[in-house]
C-alpha cells in the first residue's frame, strides 16, 4: 500500500535562476510587474477605507512614482499604497510564489464586491533581479504605531532586513542595475516601457529623473491649483491696436484685456489614463471619444469604419471596443491588432485563443480580469472558458453587422466594400459566425447596386417570356385536373430518392476591364452580374455553394447564356470547317471550337473557360502550379466564333485565302485578351502582327 509523505518543498537555489532569467519572455515587463504591485497596493488600502478599516488622510492623492538615476544606475518604484510591516515582508516577499493578493482577496471577500487586484502568484517582484544586482525595499504598513522596514537582497538566496527610515505608509522598491540592464537608467526608455505595458493602468503614473533641473510653465493666475508651486507672478498689460472707425478716423482700440498670469513649477503629467474609453458604458461614450482613442491606441490618423463596444458581467467580465478599420488597398486587410488587458494591464497582443482568427484584422482592445493567464501573464492556460469568451466575440461582431443591414442599410452599404473581407473569411472560418452572417453578405452588382444573395437569387430567375406565360395559363387548368395524380405518383417515386434541387446560377466578375465584353453583352440582354474581385472570394463562392444547395456561381465568360445567341440556325458545316481550320492555323489539335448565332454582330471571338476548370486553375496557382494546361485542370478553354461577324464569314467561305492563318491567329489572341493577360510571347507576337495588319491596310 501507498505510503503518504509530507509535501514536496522547493529548493530557491535552483528556482531562483528560473524565476530571473526564463519566467518572462520579455525583461522589460519587470517595468509592468513592479508597478502592478504598487497598483494592488494602492487598491487594497482603497478596499481597506471602503469597509471602514482605514481613513486617508487629508490630501491624500494615490499614485505610482517612477525615477531614473543615470549616475547613480537606479530605477525606484515608489508607492503611497498598504505597505507591509516586517511580519508582512517576511511572508510576502521572502516566500516565492506566496500571494498577498490572494491572501488579502480571501479575507475581504464578503465585504467588497471588485476584484480589481492585478497579482495573484507572488512572483512579479522577483522580475526586478532580471536587470538587477542588488534590490532594496523601504515600506512602511498603514497600521496605525506600524515600524518602517528596509529590506535587501543581492539576487542569492540570502536577504537583510531591519528597521527602516519611511515615514509615510506605501513601498518605495530601489533596483540598482547591472551593467547589461543600463538602458533602464534612461528616463526616455523607462518612458517607452511604460507606455507599452501601463497607459491605462488604474492608477496615477509619474515618471522622472532624479537631480534633474526644475522645469517651468506659466498658467493664467485663475487656473492656479492648491497644490501648485508658485515662482513669480507676472502681470501683463492690456494689448491695444491702433484702427480705422468707421467714420475713417483713427482709434485706438483695446484687443486684448490685461491678464495677471504665475510662472509654477511645471506640474507632472501622469502617463496613465486611469479610466480608459472601454471601462464606461456605451452610452456615457460619443462617436468623437471613440474616434480619439483610436488614433491614441493605434497611431492611425485614418478614422475606423465604426465600432462594436463590449461590455458584459455575466457569466464573466469582459469590457473592450473593436474597431473596424478603412481599408486602402487588399493587403491592409492582412494584419490589424487586438490588445489585450486584464484589470487595465497590458498583457500581449493578438493572443489566438481569445480572438478568433478571421477578428485579427480588427483593431481593439479586449480586458478580461477573469482570463486563465500562465504565472507570467503574458500567455493563456488552455481552457474551455477562453473559447466561451472567443465565441462571444464572434457573436458581438455578428449581431452588430446583421443589426447595422438591418436598420443602417445605407451606411451598412458605404463601409461594405472596406468590411467584406473580414465578414466572408469569418463566414469561411467559423460555422456559427457563416449561418448568422449569411443572409447579410452583400454582392456589388455591375451596376453599383448592393444585392443580399436572395436579391441575386430573384434576379437570375430565368423569366418567362409572354407567349411562355400565355401558354403557362392555358395549361393551368388541365394541369390542375390532374396534380393529385402526379403528386400521388412523384410521391412513391420518391420514397427511397430525393430529386437534385435546381440550381440557379449567379454570374460574377473579377476584372471589370478584362471581362469588360462580356459585360457588355450581359447588359444587351437586361441580364445582371456581381462584382467578386477580392482574393478571399474564390474561396468564398465555394463556401456559398456548400451551405446553400440551389445556388451555383458562374463567371462571366465562362458560358454563353441561352438569350446571348439565336439556335434556330443549323451550323453543323461551320462548325466542322471552322474547327479543322483554327486548330491547323494555332496548332491546337485539342482546342474546341464553337460557331454561335450570337445576337451581336459586333463581337467576333470570344474565350469562355468552364467553371470547374478555372477554379482548378486557380487552386492550382496556390500551389505554385499555374504554368499547367488548362486541359489537364478541368477542361480545355473553348473558342467561340460569331458566324454573324464579317470576319468569321470571311474565314468560313475562303478558308483557303493566303490571309487566313494571319486572320486566324489575331481573332484568337483579341479573344483571349478579353478573357486573360497574354503571356509575354504571345504578346509579342501580337503587337508585331498588328502591326503588319496595318501596314497590309495601306497597301
Amino acid at each position: 500500500m501507498a505510503e503518504k509523505h509530507g509535501n514536496l518543498s522547493i529548493n530557491s537555489d535552483n528556482i531562483f535562476p528560473i524565476i530571473k532569467k526564463w519566467m518572462y519572455s520579455d525583461h522589460d515587463i519587470f517595468i509592468r510587474e513592479l508597478i502592478s504591485n504598487g497598483c494592488d497596493a494602492i487598491t487594497k488600502l482603497r478596499k481597506l477605507e471602503v469597509v471602514g478599516d482605514y481613513q486617508f488622510p487629508e490630501g491624500y492623492k494615490s499614485k505610482i512614482e517612477v525615477i531614473v538615476n543615470p549616475e547613480q544606475k537606479t530605477l525606484k518604484f515608489i508607492d503611497n499604497g498598504i505597505g507591509m510591516t516586517a511580519e508582512e515582508v517576511e511572508e510576502y516577499i521572502t516566500q516565492i510564489a506566496f500571494s498577498g493578493a490572494t491572501q488579502f482577496l480571501e479575507k475581504y471577500k464578503d465585504k467588497t464586491d471588485q476584484d480589481q487586484i492585478i497579482g495573484h502568484f507572488g512572483l512579479g517582484f522577483y522580475s526586478a533581479f532580471m536587470v538587477a544586482e542588488h534590490v532594496h525595499i523601504d515600506t512602511l504598513s498603514c497600521q496605525e504605531g506600524a515600524t518602517p522596514v528596509h529590506w535587501e537582497c543581492d539576487g542569492s538566496t540570502e536577504y537583510d532586513m531591519k528597521d527602516g527610515n519611511k515615514i509615510t505608509p506605501g513601498t518605495e522598491i530601489t533596483l540598482f542595475l547591472n551593467e547589461e540592464s543600463l538602458e533602464f537608467a534612461n528616463e526616455y526608455r523607462v518612458r517607452e516601457v511604460i507606455s507599452k505595458y501601463c497607459s491605462f493602468m488604474p492608477v496615477e503614473i509619474y515618471l522622472s529623473q532624479e537631480g534633474a533641473a526644475q522645469e517651468y510653465e506659466t498658467i493664467d493666475e485663475a487656473d492656479l491649483k492648491d497644490d501648485d508651486v508658485v515662482v513669480e507672478h507676472i502681470h501683463e498689460e492690456a494689448k491695444t491696436e491702433e484702427k480705422e472707425n468707421e467714420k475713417g478716423e483713427k482709434e485706438t482700440v483695446e484687443v486684448s484685456p490685461a491678464k495677471d498670469k504665475v510662472k509654477i513649477n511645471k506640474r507632472p503629467v501622469s502617463l496613465s489614463d486611469t479610466n480608459p474609453l472601454w471601462m464606461k458604458h456605451p452610452n456615457e461614450c460619443t462617436d468623437e471619444e471613440y474616434k480619439e482613442f483610436y488614433r491614441k491606441v493605434f497611431n492611425d490618423y485614418r478614422e475606423p469604419l465604426f465600432w462594436i463596444h463590449l461590455n458584459m458581467d455575466y457569466p464573466f467580465n469582459l469590457k473592450g471596443i473593436l474597431y473596424f478599420p478603412r481599408i486602402n488597398t487588399e493587403y491592409d486587410s492582412i494584419e490589424g491588432t487586438i490588445k489585450l488587458y486584464n484589470n487595465q494591464v497590458f498583457i500581449a497582443d493578438n493572443i489566438k485563443e481569445v480572438i478568433p482568427e478571421y477578428l485579427m484584422l480588427l483593431k481593439g482592445v479586449i480586458d478580461c480580469p477573469d482570463l486563465p493567464l500562465n504565472v507570467s501573464r503574458s500567455a493563456l492556460q488552455n481552457d474551455g472558458f477562453v473559447k466561451k469568451i472567443s465565441d462571444y466575440i464572434s457573436k458581438k461582431v455578428a449581431d452588430k453587422l446583421s443589426g447595422m443591414c438591418k436598420t443602417d442599410r445605407e451606411n451598412y452599404e458605404k463601409y461594405w466594400d472596406d468590411i467584406s473581407p473580414f465578414i466572408k473569411y469569418g463566414c469561411i472560418k467559423d460555422e456559427k459566425f457563416s449561418k448568422k452572417m449569411m443572409e447579410y453578405i452583400l454582392y456589388k452588382s455591375i451596376d453599383g447596386k448592393y444585392l443580399t444573395l436572395a436579391d441575386c437569387l430573384e434576379e437570375n430567375k430565368n423569366p418567362q417570356s409572354e407567349a411562355e406565360a400565355s401558354e403557362t395559363e392555358e395549361k393551368a387548368a388541365e394541369e390542375e385536373k390532374t396534380a393529385e395524380e402526379e403528386k400521388t405518383a412523384e410521391a412513391e417515386e420518391n420514397t427511397d430518392a430525393k430529386k437534385e434541387p435546381e440550381k440557379t446560377s449567379i454570374f460574377y466578375v473579377t476584372d471589370e476591364v478584362q471581362q469588360s465584353q462580356y459585360i457588355n453583352l450581359f447588359r444587351e440582354q437586361g441580364k445582371d452580374a456581381v462584382l467578386l474581385k477580392h482574393n478571399i472570394d474564390s474561396a468564398f463562392i465555394s463556401h456559398v455553394e456548400r451551405t446553400e444547395e440551389t445556388v451555383k456561381f458562374q463567371r462571366i465568360d465562362a458560358d454563353l447564356t441561352e438569350d446571348m445567341k439565336d439556335d434556330s440556325a443549323d451550323l453543323t458545316e461551320e462548325t466542322k470547317t471552322l474547327s479543322e481550320l483554327f486548330q491547323k492555323a494555332l496548332g491546337k489539335e485539342n482546342l474546341e471550337v464553337k460557331v454561335e448565332n450570337l445576337k451581336n454582330a459586333n463581337v467576333s471571338a470570344m474565350i469562355t473557360v468552364s467553371e470547374e476548370s478555372r477554379r482548378m486553375q486557380d487552386m492550382m496557382k496556390m500551389y505554385g502550379m499555374g504554368g499547367m494546361d488548362p486541359a489537364m485542370m478541368g477542361g480545355p478553354e473553348t473558342l467561340v466564333l460569331n458566324v454573324n461577324h464579317p470576319l468569321v464569314k470571311f474565314l468560313f467561305e475562303k478558308s483557303d485565302d493566303s490571309q487566313v492563318q494571319t486572320i486566324c491567329e489575331q481573332l484568337y489572341d483579341l479573344a483571349c485578351l478579353g478573357n486573360k493577360q497574354l503571356s509575354p510571347e504571345q504578346m509579342t507576337k501580337f503587337i508585331s502582327r498588328s502591326n503588319d495588319i496595318m501596314v497590309m491596310l495601306t497597301k
